[in-house]
């Protein structure tokens, strides 16, 4: 199996490593997972951001989630990587990853 490449997009690896030792751990294997063609163990679509958007669950030490976009042959491209604190998620959280999503998509334009 060939594994995509990740792109972190604005700051999300930073935001992801900034996770707790236990769910960076988890996040990252569920990423490689994602990175292999296989669906994570636990996610939902994310269609308010856009169009295959994805958003990956982590229920350890709190609650993480990881948003990303897997649809493209050249990378999966994390956009965004959150605590969740409430049970609905952020307007602030949605709309950083409406922004980094629509910054891979005009950069694949430009190509």
């Amino acid at each position: 199996m060939t594994e995509k490449p990740v792109i972190w997009v604005g700051s999300s690896r930073e935001r992801l490593r900034a996770f707790p030792v236990d769910a960076r751990r988890d996040a990252g294997h569920q990423l490689h997972v994602v990175q292999l063609g296989l669906p994570p163990s636990d996610w939902r679509p994310m269609p308010s951001v856009g169009a295959g958007v994805v958003e990956l669950r982590v229920h350890a030490a709190g609650e993480h989630r990881v948003v990303y976009v897997a649809k493209f042959a050249e990378a999966l491209y994390v956009l965004h990587a959150f605590e969740k604190k409430t049970r609905q998620t952020r307007e602030a959280d949605l709309d950083l990853a409406r922004r980094n999503l629509a910054a891979v998509l005009q950069q694949r334009r430009a190509r």
